[in-house]
């Protein structure tokens, strides 16, 4: 069996960048740290993370007063920011940059005197966050039929803001039925598009031509994961969304050739492996990685103390 591997896969600098947040606060600190959500959307990095004394909570209400506190890669609202002052938290932001940047357009837009709209899924932590950034109303849709509902006070003051783990493909289709709908309407370019969710589209796209079935590792409530199983189904490729190896079905790849494997931004490469390696306890393999973008972004740290 020939298994091909996308590239780029896994982590993206965001998500490295949350991750060694935190562990850099381990090591300089006795103290015990807490994470308000899961640092990224995977368990295995969540886990690695509580066995070397993180502790995880969905709201800083249960952080001990004054205790050390990383805001997740998603971000995170005003109101969260004033209740972790309000406990006197020690507080570190790991928010992806490009999070931050979308926080920032909104913002812009908002002390212009537009009316936001955000293109995003309401139960993701990074919209969540986004809204709570941005003063005023913001309305939140999803799809081209929200875009028909949508009622504005000004149709020619809006503007409009897209979540990072959407592609451009993602947003495509909406943004042209808000420009329909709103032929002034103002919104970031493409370039401001989240790089990885492109990429990672991209290359199952490209993939999806040489292979007979998808295997995408990464958590099921991880959004950018889930888009990439979508992509490969709409480009005619059966995927299936992998968290561990042990949720590995062999009876997906009967008759099946050509597996192409793929990994979610915040996916460890270890995880792609020990999938590659289950199914090599039952096909003889082997593994080639497809030509595809090499990406060379870096974030820096914030200041830690």
């Amino acid at each position: 069996m020939q298994i091909i591997l996308a590239q780029p896969r896994g982590f993206c600098a965001g998500v490295e960048r949350a991750i060694a947040v935190v562990e850099t606060l381990l090591e300089k600190n006795k103290s015990p740290v807490y994470v308000r959500h899961e640092i990224v959307h995977n368990k295995r990095v969540v886990d690695n993370l509580k066995n070397k004394g993180v502790a995880f909570v969905e709201e800083v209400e249960q952080i001990p007063n004054g205790s050390l506190t990383v805001f997740s890669a998603h971000g995170v609202s005003k109101q969260v920011k004033q209740d972790a002052k309000a406990r006197n938290l020690v507080t570190v932001d790991a928010t992806c940059p490009l999070v931050t940047k979308v926080h920032s357009q909104g913002q812009r837009y908002a002390a212009k005197g537009y009316e936001i709209i955000m293109v995003g899924h309401a139960d993701h932590p990074e919209v969540q966050g986004t809204i709570g950034q941005i003063p005023g109303k913001v309305h939140l849709i999803s799809d081209t039929a929200d875009v028909n509902d949508l009622e504005v006070s000004n149709p020619d003051r809006v503007a409009f803001i897209t979540q990072t783990t959407l592609s451009v493909d993602d947003t495509d289709d909406v943004v042209k039925a808000l420009k329909q709908k709103f032929p002034k309407i103002v919104g970031p370019d493409i370039d401001d598009i989240c790089y990885a969710t492109q990429n990672r589209q991209n290359a199952v796209r490209k993939m999806a031509k040489k292979v007979d079935l998808v295997l995408v590792v990464g958590a099921s409530n991880s959004s950018n994961s889930n888009r990439l199983c979508e992509v490969s189904r709409a480009n005619g490729v059966p995927a299936y969304l992998v968290q561990y190896a042990d949720d590995l079905n062999m009876d997906w790849l009967t008759d099946k050739n050509v597996i192409g494997i793929t990994a979610g931004a915040s996916t460890p490469e270890e995880l792609v492996q020990e999938v590659i390696a289950r199914i090599a306890e039952y096909e003889d393999t082997e593994v080639s990685t497809m030509d595809g973008t090499e990406e060379n972004v870096h974030f820096n740290l914030p200041r830690i103390s």
